[in-house]
């Protein structure tokens, strides 16, 4: 799933093409919505609130889109109507720009004094204005005994932090994904550096916490099972983690690492 540096850019795209000029097609490809049409109105501005992508229409509209796992928003030059395809999910274009959203996992149209009722639950976001590390933190200490890495991804507790960035950041503090919350040293430090990596990675497409560009080398321990530490050579393990439908993948390595480790 895309993670809250890439949502914070394809924001930055939308509202680059679509800000400020009037909407000359809008194509809801999505039953609930498919008669909702917002030609003629200025859009407003394009926001990223976590993994969510808020764009505002005059008229006090929001339309709200998420990629889940495999969305992705398009920018292309106007021209005719896209063919027909099941993947394009929302169109909106203006004289010179189309926004092609293919694969959406979420889109809706909702009232903008009522964003609330679509982002309100989430915790502080990473990339966000108006971040709140401490805040985050006090989300995160409501429950203790959750495991570390199962506490990142809950995005009622900081927004913005995916899998990539989870084992990423838990490998440069030292903490085993199934260490408790509660007995994780430095959380203020844990998810500074979360929004440090987000923040640095946010206009350019790779992730990278490393430092290496090269393919291959641009990660410490995600993707790379099996494969030794870049510290210490201990093989990297991993194990899916969580309760389902929202296991996840965890990489880590268990010398740099130390802790719990995964449930046998």
């Amino acid at each position: 799933m895309p993670e809250g540096d890439v949502v914070w850019a394809a924001a930055k795209r939308l509202h680059a093409a679509l800000s400020g000029r009037v909407l000359t097609r809008s194509d809801f490809r999505v039953p609930r919505y498919a008669t909702t049409d917002l030609t003629g109105r200025s859009v407003l501005e394009t926001v990223s609130r976590g993994k969510h992508l808020l764009t505002r229409v005059e008229g006090d509209v929001t339309v709200h889109t998420h990629l889940r796992m495999e969305g992705t928003w398009r920018i292309r030059r106007a021209g005719p109507p896209p063919p027909r395809n099941h993947r394009l999910r929302l169109v909106l274009a203006n004289t010179e720009w189309q926004a092609l959203g293919y694969s959406l996992g979420v889109v809706e149209v909702v009232r903008t004094s009522h964003e609330d009722r679509v982002v309100g639950h989430l915790g502080p976001d990473l990339l966000g204005p108006d971040w709140d590390a401490a805040e985050a933190v006090r989300r995160l200490l409501e429950r203790p005994e959750r495991a570390i890495g199962e506490a990142l991804l809950d995005q009622t507790r900081l927004a913005g932090i995916g899998n990539v960035y989870k084992a990423e950041v838990l490998f440069l503090r030292g903490v085993d994904p199934w260490r408790p919350v509660g007995e994780v040293p430095g959380l203020d430090a844990l998810v500074e550096l979360a929004r440090r990596l987000l923040d640095l990675n946010k206009d350019h497409p790779d992730q990278i916490t490393t430092g290496e560009r090269r393919p291959g080398a641009q990660h410490w321990v995600y993707g790379r099972a099996r494969r030794p530490c870049r510290r210490c050579g201990t093989p990297i393990r991993r194990a899916d983690q969580g309760d389902r439908p929202e296991e996840r993948i965890t990489y880590w390595c268990p010398s740099c690492q130390p802790g719990p480790g995964a449930p046998s």
